[in-house]
């Protein structure tokens, strides 16, 4: 029959990207096409089932090859029945994905949180492979998050492990409100919301920055702004990265990771971010648990959550 092969799904609001992957985490294959959410998740989870078929006929493998699929999803779960409980982002509740996915394409179906899957994706043949114990975070929008534990995703009894964005990490008389309802989450101070909300405040008191000439700001308005010495860009990241360092000594007394894996949008930025973030892990964290640990950019961009997602028939 040939080797087998794994199909990730990666279901976002606007898109559908789905991959095959070897069983070394090679990603071989790839398409891409519109989620179609407006007609509802009956029209999106045919749409899914069709990208695949249509993915795996195109390539030089057989559908008998295909050894299971899995996806990706940006929602609060119940992964031990396969359930969509909510997604924010499609406006999706109770919808028993896994189900519906096995019936429409005859093959058995994981799924797994976005953030999740993408670290699954570095750990498998990223930015962490070969290395059993690692975190790795996402910052985009928000901040996501996944713990890998002996090359294997850490759910919790809930499905919330690795949510890292939710870690209260910022002081009472400096937190803010939450979208989770709760005050001082690292996310909103170390995502890209964050940082642009940071910026406009500063810009509303009347500071001096260049920031102010821009509208509307962006996160990379304001790295870019640091970049060329904006004294106030530049408190900006620095107060980002240090809650991100500071995140980090706590999860290093507490699972003691090996590596720090950042992706997303934000990580793009480079040595200005990373060079901050190691410098507060450094301050923060306990001597021994720092031996022999490092912070590294993502490298499989948005690729992390096809990979990831394919390999939960492998390493989960």
């Amino acid at each position: 029959m040939g080797e087998k092969i794994y199909v990730g799904v990666d279901l976002g609001g606007t898109a559908i990207k789905a991959g095959i992957c070897d069983e070394r985490g090679n990603l071989l294959q790839t398409c891409e096409g519109p989620t179609g959410n407006e007609k509802g998740p009956d029209a999106v989870l045919e749409n899914i089932a069709q990208y695949v078929r249509k993915l795996v006929s195109d390539s030089p493998y057989e559908w008998e090859q295909v050894e299971g699929i899995g996806a990706g999803i940006a929602a609060f779960l119940d992964i031990s029945q396969g359930f969509i409980k909510m997604s924010p982002n499609l406006g999706w509740r109770n919808v028993p994905i896994k189900k519906i996915l096995e019936e429409k394409l005859g093959k058995t179906v994981k799924i797994d949180n976005d953030a999740n899957v993408a670290a699954l994706g570095e750990a498998w043949s990223g930015a962490g492979k070969g290395i059993p114990l690692l975190v790795c975070y996402t910052l985009g929008t928000g901040v996501g998050g996944g713990i890998i534990i002996n090359h294997q995703i850490l759910q919790g009894c809930n499905g919330l492990g690795g949510e890292l964005g939710h870690m209260m990490i910022v002081p009472d008389i400096e937190a803010i409100d939450c979208g989770c309802g709760r005050k001082g989450c690292l996310e909103t101070v170390s995502s890209a919301t964050g940082i642009v909300r940071m910026a406009r405040d500063a810009v509303d008191r009347g500071e001096h920055t260049s920031l102010a000439l821009i509208s509307p700001i962006t996160a990379k308005d304001v790295f870019d702004a640091a970049k060329s010495g904006d004294e106030v860009a530049l408190r900006i990241i620095d107060r980002a990265a240090l809650y991100l360092g500071k995140s980090m000594a706590l999860l290093s007394v507490v699972i003691n990771p090996q590596r720090y894996i950042l992706g997303g949008g934000l990580s793009k930025a480079g040595d200005i971010l990373f060079d901050a973030v190691r410098k507060y892990y450094d301050q923060f964290a306990q001597d021994t648990a720092k031996e022999g640990v490092d912070i590294v950019p993502a490298i499989l961009g948005n690729d992390a959550g096809v990979v990831g997602a394919a390999g939960l028939h492998l390493r989960h």
